[in-house]
């Protein structure tokens, strides 16, 4: 044996504490456990272990335990093993007495007939479907399974005499739609990439709430946001081609997350209507793909327009407050923090958000290089300008109070008449 040939040197206990000291070179492999447990009964005779006192047989355990690699639990075990039998045994395996088995092949089988009937429901349900066919309408074949616990009965369904009956299970196939490209827009610097999401207004009583479509420019931040009575395409696609029309640059792309509201052929008709070339998607645990319109919802639509019940009906007020009032407001008059990216020395990409660079959407867009060259036809900066200076940030910031709050006191005034 391997370990007998390379232990053949250490023949005393003195040997053996020299070994351990480290001032015996030896080396030694691992061999199996069954010849490793024939070893170590044969060095424990050879040492007369069970004659030696105290100190000599914690030596030799700790010899033993190094060069078979097992632990001192392991070796405390072994060595208690050999003490009452005189031999080492591995006692890994079914144990000798298995436990009895309390449900049958037939109960499986009538547990699995059961969830056929009835569809697979919840553990608890299937329980009380159990312990009522056996104490309501006294199914003597139910004994057993009206007494079963959750745990166990999730057990029987894993189990080959259920898959048999039940036959092979058929998982939930992902449905692939060809529309978008699944990827992060690109857009190097160039405005015109626009990031669209929908935010719902809340339910009540069973009835839904209108939806606001929240459609951001990447680069510059532009922001329109569009309200619609349902999210359905005879509401949205009316809404969603105004927003678009209403930003003053060419638009070059259209991201979205999943949503079927955005990911169907009659979006993907609009856009090429439009002449909107690049249409893509967000990828798969790729949270930031679209977090730029995720976190505008929060810090514009619900920050300005609240997380309250507004009926659908009102839909069309309110757009006309968050296209005519609130989008303007967001363009010309409201600062944003824009990134600057750095490399770190460990090659990755680090955004730093510098007060200097906080600036308007419609500064941003202006301090573009070139920046006239993104404009639709017809447009111009003098037009723009006209309508950023007309009225100071404070003044926008009051007409802008001021319409939400008549917005919101014909709201609650149709809603409560009497009031």
């Amino acid at each position: 044996m391997i370990v007998t040939l390379k232990t053949q040197g250490l023949q005393t206990l003195e040997h053996i504490r020299a070994f351990l000291e480290g001032t015996q070179p030896l080396g030694f492999e691992a061999p199996a456990r069954e010849v490793t447990y024939e070893w170590i009964v044969a060095e424990l005779r050879r040492l007369r272990y069970t004659r030696q006192g105290k100190a000599d047989k914690g030596l030799v355990r700790r010899y033993l335990e190094k060069v078979s690699g097992l632990s001192r639990a392991q070796m405390t075990r072994l060595i208690q093993q050999f003490r009452d039998t005189g031999r080492i045994r591995d006692r890994r395996g079914p144990p000798a007495k298995p436990f009895a088995r309390r449900y049958t092949p037939a109960d499986v089988r009538l547990l699995a007939e059961l969830d056929a009937l009835h569809g697979a429901l919840s553990g608890p349900a299937t329980r009380k479907l159990c312990e009522r066919a056996y104490e309501v309408f006294d199914d003597a074949r139910y004994e057993r399974l009206a007494r079963i616990s959750n745990g166990h009965l999730y057990n029987l369904r894993q189990s080959q005499t259920y898959r048999r009956v039940r036959g092979a299970v058929d998982k939930t196939h992902p449905v692939k739609v060809n529309i978008g490209e699944r990827r992060k827009p690109r857009p190097e610097g160039r405005p015109g990439f626009l990031r669209v999401d929908s935010v719902h207004q809340g339910d009540l009583d069973g009835i839904k709430g209108l939806y606001h479509i929240n459609l951001v420019d990447e680069v510059s931040q532009f922001q329109f946001v569009g309200s619609v009575e349902r999210i359905s395409e005879h509401f949205l696609l009316p809404v969603l081609e105004a927003l678009i029309e209403a930003f003053p640059f060419v638009v070059l792309g259209f991201h979205a997350d999943n949503g079927s509201e955005y990911i169907n052929t009659r979006v993907v008709a609009l856009l090429e209507k439009l002449r909107i070339e690049q249409f893509t998607k967000s990828r798969a645990r790729r949270t930031n793909d679209n977090a730029l319109v995720e976190s505008k919802n929060g810090s514009v639509v619900r920050k300005h327009l609240g997380y309250a019940h507004i009926p659908g009906r009102f839909a069309s007020q309110v757009n006309a407050f968050t296209q005519g009032v609130l989008s303007p407001y967001l363009n010309f008059h409201r600062p944003c923090f824009f990134p600057t990216e750095a490399v770190d020395d460990k090659g990755r990409v680090r955004k730093r958000y510098r007060y200097e660079d906080m600036m308007t959407p419609y500064d941003k867009l202006k301090s573009l290089p070139e920046a006239h060259q993104y404009l639709k036809p017809g447009i111009t900066f003098k037009q723009l300008d006209a309508i950023a200076y007309a009225i100071s940030d404070n003044e926008a910031a009051q007409r802008l109070n001021q319409a939400r709050a008549e917005l919101f006191r014909s709201i609650n005034k149709a809603q409560n008449p009497a009031a």
